[in-house]
């Protein structure tokens, strides 16, 4: 008697178990769009662009200032090298630094277009 009451009881948790697993998940009100995202996230995808593109901003000038910064500094040392070297010479140095500058002014130029 006991054990078919233990069974009773083990079917019924197991049958409690098996009808959990099987919940119907909500359904939204009719009329709506799920994959429609509501106002609050449109505002917070907004938000969150303007803070991604200031951000971008921000490190775009602050990019721009250290490389003029490495332009003003390869330019005078560019200077100095000229001005060290003779009419008939020029160091390999010299042609060096003055594509360096080449380089980085182009980079400066286009950050300075800023994102297409």
């Amino acid at each position: 008697m006991r054990s078919s009451f233990l069974w009773v009881v083990f079917l019924f948790v197991f049958a409690c178990a098996v009808g959990a697993q099987r919940t119907v998940p909500a359904q939204p009100p009719p009329g709506t769009d799920i994959n429609r995202p509501t106002e609050n996230e449109d505002e917070a995808h907004e938000r969150l662009s303007a803070e991604m593109a200031k951000k971008a901003a921000k490190n775009r000038v602050a990019a721009l200032k250290n490389d003029t910064d490495k332009l003003l500094k390869l330019s005078i040392e560019l200077k100095q090298s000229v001005d060290n070297s003779d009419e008939n010479v020029l160091s390999l140095d010299v042609i060096k630094k003055a594509g360096e500058i080449e380089k980085l002014a182009h980079s400066v130029k286009e950050k300075m277009k800023g994102p297409n």
